[in-house]
């Protein structure tokens, strides 16, 4: 989706705060460095203006901010939460109108559950 993101994700051996921490500080990082490289970006000026705008009001930031601060965790205890989650995310897009079919969404993981083709990033524990 092009305002926010879903992700399923776990770990064995970390703390899932620092993950997506991480995650956050990485991508937002390498995201404003390429908004603000882009001359052929036509609101690139307007982006940087509100990502700075955003960071202004939040303390933690140095200059921008470019993921809400919050996130909204849900625990998957059980395959069955799992798979709906699952669909959750893959028809995200579907019903947004972007789409009709989920694996025609460029950023969805759906191509590897719904073809045999494999999407732009590996899915652990998918065969």
């Amino acid at each position: 989706m092009s305002s926010h993101v879903h992700l399923i994700i776990g770990t064995e051996d970390g703390n899932l705060s620092d993950i997506i921490r991480d995650m956050k500080r990485h991508t937002s990082k390498l995201l404003l460095k390429t908004i603000s490289e882009n001359m052929q970006e036509s609101r690139r000026d307007w982006m940087m203006f509100m990502f700075e705008r955003a960071g202004a009001y939040n303390s933690n930031n140095e200059k921008y901010q470019f993921w809400q601060q919050n996130n909204h965790p849900i625990e998957l205890s059980t395959e069955e939460m799992f798979n709906q989650r699952l669909d959750y995310l893959h028809y995200n897009p579907v019903e947004s109108g972007a789409i009709t079919h989920p694996p025609d969404y460029f950023y969805s993981s759906a191509v590897d559950y719904y073809t045999d083709q494999k999407g732009l990033l590996p899915i652990a524990g998918l065969s």
